[in-house]
């Protein structure tokens, strides 16, 4: 009988002890240097550790002194010897949510426990941050895959929808490429669309840029022949963004259709099928040129950059392929040139294979990637009654990516759909 009373009072005791009115004792966020002046974070919940190299916190340090709020800025000079940043103490509290370090110059820092999370150096962090803060991924695409892959964006709610605006500029990023329908018979539709993102480029051939036939034409694209597959101003070191073509007026002819690849997808097909041509194109400097004289501007650029060009984290960046600006002039060795037009020929080959073709009507507007998407058009015959017209503008990535950031942000903090 006593045994049971026991067992009995342990029973009861340990639910008191488990129960909302007697919690158990929580644990504490904690902080400590490890080997090799790393700062090891162990959040309350448990869970993988945050770890920062010290030098980094001394140099991100978040008070008055070493950061300016307003502005977003470091102003604290680099001063020599912070390499080592050595800390005298460290502790971190529950209450706070904060990790407080003490310096050996006897600066103080403070870190939020927030702040520390978004910045933490495992792996899966850093991915996260370049997927969703600094650039979306691509999707690459196939022939097959195009009628997957089509959107298509009411113009009114493009321009006075932030949801479908962002949309639009995701599809940009992510697909490369979509149609905005319903866009009003206006010469200035692509002018305002570049102004809901930011700005327009400007180029030797202006702001806006009509694509029609003309007499004595200065550019290949203001001729009725077919116009290749290609990207624009590959002879510019900052290429354009993105192109916005508005088809204001479209030829009745058979031809003038659009032709659309994946440039990223071919130069994938390319590095796995062929990969000693991928390393050609990737490694070996093409001679990129515009001259001539548009609208009273004499102009001569020129760019030197590969057909495929990585970014610093390996992704695809930029495809350079305008076989009407590629100039004669080719500053390789006299040994590379033969396989280059190799691999040059394999790649055309398989862009080609690969190539969609549609025809935008009055009122559409189609936009794409200007430095993934290859471009082209089919030949088509004016009348006098019906001239084939579209008025484009060019907008820079930086400009696209950085809405796209504050619009998502928006987003997060007002919930919208």
């Amino acid at each position: 009988m006593k045994m049971f009373a026991r067992q009995f009072n342990n029973s009861i005791l340990h639910k008191l002890l488990v129960s909302r009115h007697f919690p158990m004792p929580q644990r504490l966020l904690s902080a400590s240097v490890a080997e090799g002046n790393v700062v090891v974070v162990q959040e309350p919940n448990g869970g993988a550790p945050l770890k920062f190299p010290s030098v980094w916190l001394r140099d991100n340090c978040q008070c008055n002194c070493c950061f300016h709020k307003n502005t977003k800025s470091r102003q604290a000079n680099w001063i020599r010897g912070n390499v080592e940043s050595r800390i005298r103490n460290i502790s971190g509290g529950h209450e706070e949510d904060v990790v407080a370090i003490d310096w050996f110059d006897d600066h103080k820092s403070v870190f939020k426990l927030d702040w520390l999370r978004d910045r933490d150096f495992a792996p899966t962090n850093r991915e996260r941050y370049i997927e969703e803060v600094y650039k979306p991924s691509y999707q690459l695409w196939s022939k097959p895959d195009f009628p997957k892959v089509w959107r298509t964006f009411e113009f009114k709610d493009v321009m006075e929808k932030d949801g479908s605006f962002l949309q639009w500029l995701e599809s940009l990023a992510v697909q490369g490429f979509s149609i905005i329908k319903n866009a009003p018979h206006d010469v200035t539709v692509a002018r305002q669309l570049s102004d809901r993102i930011g700005f327009i480029k400007r180029t030797t051939y202006g702001e806006e840029f009509e694509v029609k036939s003309k007499e004595n034409a200065t550019n290949y694209a203001y001729l009725m022949s077919p116009l290749p597959l290609h990207t624009d101003l590959p002879y510019y070191e900052h290429q354009a963004g993105i192109n916005l073509l508005h088809c204001y007026v479209q030829s009745l002819s058979h031809g003038g259709s659009n032709l659309l690849v994946d440039g990223f997808y071919v130069a994938e097909r390319l590095r796995k099928e062929f990969p000693n041509f991928f390393e050609i194109l990737l490694k070996t400097p093409v001679d990129w040129y515009d001259l001539g004289k548009d609208s009273g501007i004499s102009f001569h650029n020129i760019w030197r950059s590969p057909m495929i060009s990585l970014d610093v984290d390996g992704r695809y960046h930029r495809i350079n392929e305008n076989s009407m600006k590629r100039d004669s002039h080719f500053t390789i060795a006299l040994e590379d040139v033969v396989p280059w037009y190799e691999a040059y020929d394999k790649f055309i080959e398989l862009a080609y294979a690969e190539t969609v073709e549609f025809k935008i009507t009055p009122g559409e507007v189609f936009a794409f990637n200007n430095k993934r998407m290859l471009h082209g058009r089919t030949a088509y015959e004016d009348s006098p009654t019906n001239k084939r017209h579209l008025i484009g503008a060019y907008v820079d990535w930086d400009i696209i990516y950085s809405k796209i950031r504050i619009l998502r942000s928006h987003k997060k903090k007002t919930k919208w759909n």
